[in-house]
């Protein structure tokens, strides 16, 4: 018997192509592949088991750590794909959707890199507009014809039925597939210049200059930040938030608004999510005790049915427990403060003290010297103290938890958190 689907109860072979969610797809790989005790790969497993019988559990834990780790490899690789998140490549045990990849597209296929397809794309866009293109397609147009005249049978054939098949689509259908090819458009030309590959490294690339100087002006908590970093934060709240100095800048604004708890959460889910794994359960208590609890010094604002998930998920915490909130809570600052922010004087004062270094052009006299003068750079393990050290600082400076210290205190009003399960009652 395969693993079946929870809510549709179908083997979930039959939903390899439709949604599956991340907990079916974990107890599917765990089935497929632990089920047999006796296999080299479970022994060191049931060894472990034996030792730490006192737990139930551990089997289970075990076995979908296991499957968990085997499951982001084939998200990463590509071979399942979320449909939510797609920033975030690895496999969550709830419910969060996925899908699995299409066969052709495995990486496994190895397809050769050719110009079929984009002579395809030309050729049906000839058939839309009737022969009228784009003066740059027109130029890819007729080159492609040329090189590949020995099968434009073939790519005009495979450009009618892609044209027919676009016709028979529903209009929602049409619209998506007409504006994901503009929003690739959009994006390549926004990002164009911040490409190193694309655009020149100013003030040069120091991977051929054995100049630093790019390195240290974008450093992630430099003090004044170069005005390309600045005008990358405008692109998208995400870039915002992915940029350690933009959310200093982004947390300075809040602060004056007095909503930067909002903020505070957010990079506590994130570092709920990629810390370790034995400061888990007590680094979501805390999150409970300082954002979620009732009379919490920093709480948060999120809808009842989102705090009743978040809630019951604590009980049982992992990494992903406080996805809800934290997507609710995302989303409130990306619809209502980012906006604010990029008007806000504190924005315009950063942008307008951003550093906007020149090219420096370097004789081959000066590259030698520069390799002769080379020196390491920081050391990542520096770097991470660094950063550890700014964390703490800023621990240091957020609100003092009153409440907490006086229940300490008193003894008294003490609220039990749903991260921590209650003593079993005393034998009679």
């Amino acid at each position: 018997m395969g693993h079946t689907h929870t809510h549709t109860h179908l083997p979930l072979t039959y939903h390899l192509h439709l949604l599956s969610s991340g907990e079916d797809i974990l107890s599917w790989l765990a089935d497929r592949f632990q089920i047999d005790t006796q296999g080299e790969r479970y022994r060191e497993y049931t060894v472990f088991i034996v030792f730490s019988s006192d737990c139930p559990f551990m089997e289970i834990i075990i076995v979908s750590t296991e499957a968990r780790n085997f499951g982001s490899m084939l998200v990463a690789l590509g071979y399942i794909y979320p449909l939510q998140d797609h920033k975030r490549l690895v496999i969550k045990p709830d419910a969060s959707l996925y899908r699995f990849q299409t066969p052709y597209f495995w990486p496994t296929q190895q397809w050769p890199v050719e110009d079929t397809d984009y002579a395809i794309y030309l050729a049906k866009r000839n058939i839309r507009k009737k022969g009228i293109l784009e003066l740059h397609e027109q130029e890819q147009y007729n080159r492609l014809h040329k090189w590949m005249n020995h099968k434009w049978d073939f790519i005009v054939m495979q450009a009618k039925e892609q044209y027919r098949a676009a016709k028979e689509r529903k209009k929602p259908d049409r619209v998506v597939f007409d504006c994901q090819e503009r929003a690739l458009v959009k994006y390549c030309a926004t990002y164009n210049g911040h490409d190193p590959f694309l655009s020149k490294c100013l003030p040069s690339n120091p991977w051929i200059t054995d100049d630093i100087t790019y390195w240290n002006l974008n450093m992630p908590n430099v003090e004044i930040p170069t005005k390309m970093r600045v005008e990358r934060w405008t692109f998208s709240f995400g870039e915002l938030l992915s940029d350690p100095r933009g959310r200093d800048d982004f947390r300075l604004f809040l602060k004056k608004e007095f909503s930067g708890e909002n903020l505070a959460f957010w990079e506590g889910c994130e570092d709920l999510k990629w810390g370790t794994a034995a400061t888990m359960r007590e680094k979501a208590e805390q999150i409970y005790k300082s954002f979620l609890a009732r009379g919490a010094p920093r709480w948060i604002n999120i809808d009842g049915k989102t705090m009743e998930i978040t809630v019951n998920g604590l009980k049982h915490p992992h990494r992903y427990v406080l996805d809800a909130a934290q997507t609710h809570i995302y989303m409130l600052m990306k619809k209502d403060s980012f906006g604010r922010y990029l008007k806000s004087p504190v924005f315009k004062d950063t942008l307008k003290k951003a550093v906007c270094p020149e090219e420096h052009k370097y004789s081959d006299a000066q590259l030698e010297q520069n390799a002769k003068n080379r020196r390491p750079s920081l050391s990542p393990i520096v770097l991470r103290q660094q950063e550890k050290e700014h964390r703490a600082k800023m621990a240091a400076n957020a609100p003092v938890d009153i409440t907490q210290v006086m229940s300490k205190l008193s003894k008294t009003g003490k609220e039990v958190s749903p991260c921590r399960r209650p003593p079993p009652p005393a034998k009679t």
